[in-house]
């Protein structure tokens, strides 16, 4: 690869993902679509944005190829690491229920996005399975491995897991406190790096996603107690 074609990739790598993730930080901050609408909207950055970079980078697309690539011996560590999250997430509401106030993220959630009790179970459905695959695929896929064969380790780490929390910001903001913002972003910065980490060693996203699944599990367990479902 020579240096131009390296630099146009790189280039083009590191501003779509940031155009996408502020992209839908806006959506969902400003313009908040019905549920149904922004997850059309993410559908089409998510995927056509990377689909036009193979389209373009034919000689990438074994790469490609290799992120959907199953190991069972990582199966076991996956749903490990994903029961661990899902504790953690759990018990983070039960001891921070007490000293901040979630009793209006249902109401605002109905508001803002028209998710509601009556259609959370299929929002928390596509969100656990669908949307994590989604996000691992642009995050971790696009924005992580692919772009590790461009730049350093070192930024590739740090950009991925940092894009990756400033996207989430948008659909946070007006839903939390401060406090409670600021530590889910610390959160989800910590969550991108250990993705990340996870699929550098396993060289595929099933690892993460797995993962990802089980700590989407505890948040929408936290929205069935917040609509009063469970």
């Amino acid at each position: 690869m020579n240096l131009r074609s390296k630099n146009i990739k790189t280039t083009y790598l590191i501003l779509s993902v940031i155009i996408c993730a502020v992209a839908m930080c806006f959506v969902d901050a400003v313009i908040k679509p019905q549920y149904f609408i922004k997850s059309l909207i993410k559908l089409c950055l998510f995927l056509i944005v990377p689909s036009i970079y193979f389209i373009v980078n034919k000689n990438d697309r074994k790469l490609l190829k290799s992120l959907f690539s199953f190991e069972l011996k990582t199966l076991l560590v996956a749903i490990l690491l994903g029961l661990l999250c899902y504790g953690f997430i759990m018990g983070g509401y039960f001891f921070l229920r007490n000293s901040f106030d979630f009793s209006t993220i249902a109401s605002k959630l109905t508001e803002n996005a028209g998710v509601s009790a009556d259609n959370f179970l299929y929002v928390a459905i596509y969100i656990s399975l669908v949307n994590s695959f989604l996000e691992e695929i642009f995050f971790r896929g696009f924005a992580f491995i692919i772009l590790k064969k461009l730049v350093s380790p070192l930024f590739a780490y740090l950009f991925s897991a940092s894009l990756f929390a400033l996207y989430h910001t948008g659909m946070m903001i007006g839903y939390y406190g401060f406090g409670v913002l600021l530590l889910t972003i610390i959160g989800l910065l910590a969550a991108g790096l250990m993705f990340n980490f996870l699929n550098d060693k396993c060289k595929n996203i099933y690892t993460s996603w797995l993962v990802h699944m089980f700590a989407n599990f505890g948040i929408n367990t936290v929205g069935f107690i917040l609509f009063g479902v469970i």
